[in-house]
């Protein structure tokens, strides 16, 4: 008796629902490293070398610190998952392309120890891991994360600037192909807004991100918005340049869609969204930032675990 109770095994259950499709992480990574490559490639287009350069150099730092946070932990080293390529991308995605290599090296190093590592590694991290290290560099470093004081060296203009100081006029001279081919002042893939779309579409429809995420999100900025703007198109910009705007399209597909720190059903999936993109029309209206999408994420990525209450009731409940 005292053997097969010493040899036992304890399983810990957790709430249903389970997904299983017999895809794997590392299937997955590649998925949405295919999904972000458009916008690699237009990033590269529209800002050179430099783009290359910090991407190459998040990616990298965002590697060799998490292999060296699983060695300290005394974990078998899972890097090959290429999550940490994704986490570096995605961070990369958020800088502009002549940030200097220093803060793209710690951005990483803080995205993947606070963001990801401390909290026991993959899948049990509360926020976004790219948007952890977003936030610290934004708030200790704002000169050098503004693309607007980074990227003097260009003829592109920032269409949120335009719009918070010069109003819906100013904002509304920038034609929509510069918008969605990545013509404005932004982070180097945050405004290759029409590759992006190409990107998170296919995502959407090879079920590797859940579409009612995204549909919420942009129903979220998008109602607001038109809301706003039928109340005085004098100030306020279109849906449309909402959507094309800031980092809305890589927010929607990709950031908010993180599944360890989106709800796990359909409908709270829909209110996550929604709400996320409401907050980044608040932030943007009210707020001193002219974009708030990261900050608005960070903010609906806290209520996931309220949002999870919402379930169905069991078949044959009153």
């Amino acid at each position: 008796m005292m053997s097969a109770a010493a040899t036992s095994v304890l399983l810990a259950m957790s709430a249903p629902p389970y997904w299983h499709c017999g895809r794997t992480i590392r299937q997955t990574s590649f998925y949405m490293l295919a999904g972000l490559a458009p916008a690699v490639i237009m990033a590269v287009w529209n800002w050179g070398l430099p783009a290359a350069r910090v991407m190459a150099l998040c990616v990298a730092t965002a590697v060799l610190t998490e292999a060296l946070c699983q060695k300290a932990m005394g974990r078998e080293l899972s890097v090959d998952d290429f999550t940490a390529v994704n986490s570096g991308l995605l961070l990369a995605f958020l800088l502009p392309a002549a940030a200097p290599w220093w803060l793209v090296m710690l951005g990483a190093f803080i995205a993947m120890t606070l963001g990801k590592m401390a909290f026991g590694g993959l899948g049990a991290n509360p926020v976004n891991t790219p948007l952890v290290g977003w936030a610290v560099l934004f708030v200790s470093f704002p000169l050098f994360m503004d693309p607007n004081a980074m990227q003097l060296a260009t003829d592109y203009m920032d269409p949120l600037i335009r719009l918070k100081y010069f109003g819906a006029a100013a904002a509304d001279a920038i034609p929509f192909t510069d918008l969605l081919l990545g013509g404005q002042i932004n982070g180097l893939g945050a405004g290759q807004v029409g590759a992006l779309f190409l990107g998170g579409s296919f995502l959407a429809a090879r079920g590797i991100i859940r579409w009612q995420i995204s549909l919420g999100f942009f129903l979220g900025v998008a109602g607001p918005a038109a809301l706003y703007y039928m109340l005085d198109p004098a100030l306020n910009a279109s849906p449309f340049f909402h959507l094309c705007t800031g980092s809305v399209m890589l927010g929607g597909f990709f950031l908010a869609t993180e599944s360890a720190n989106a709800p796990a059903r359909p409908l709270p999936m829909f209110i996550y969204g929604l709400l996320g993109g409401a907050l980044t029309i608040v932030i943007r209206k009210y707020g001193v930032y002219v974009d708030g999408t990261p900050f608005a994420i960070l903010l609906v990525n806290l209520l996931t675990p309220f949002l999870d209450l919402i379930r169905p009731k069991p078949f044959g409940a009153r």
